[in-house]
């Protein structure tokens, strides 16, 4: 095996009874089993373990829920809700998977929806009264 695919097939792994703040980017696979208050984006897959918790947003190619998210999940391909998970917050994803026992309380953007939720430019607000 190259040292290029040894590389590719990294892991990175946020223990059980650790606590980050912050913000995390990585090219490879992400797995918590800890808790992460903060961002964390990936170009490859995130996983929240059975015991990991998200308080923020997760940008990710893939993205699979066992634990819970309080905030935004943003997966550019699929987005799996274990039956363990929970989500409370807002989705955006391709693909949409729900187990029987998972909970999602929030709002959810899909498919050709994406496309259309990017950021609008604000209403021109000018007519402000004067005093």
């Amino acid at each position: 095996m190259s040292k290029s695919e040894i590389l590719n097939t990294s892991h990175n792994v946020i223990a059980k009874d650790t606590i980050v703040k912050g913000e995390i980017i990585t090219k490879g696979d992400f797995r918590i089993d800890g808790t992460i208050e903060g961002e964390i984006k990936s170009e490859g897959r995130i996983i929240i373990g059975n015991e990991g918790k998200l308080i923020g947003t997760i940008d990710a190619v893939n993205v699979d829920i066992m634990g819970i998210v309080e905030g935004e999940v943003k997966a550019k391909d699929t987005l799996s809700l274990k039956s363990t998970g929970k989500i409370r917050g807002k989705i955006q994803t391709n693909i949409l998977e729900i187990e029987q026992k998972a909970e999602f309380n929030g709002t959810c953007i899909m498919g050709e929806d994406l496309k259309k939720s990017a950021p609008a430019t604000p209403a021109n607000n000018d007519k402000k009264s004067s005093k």
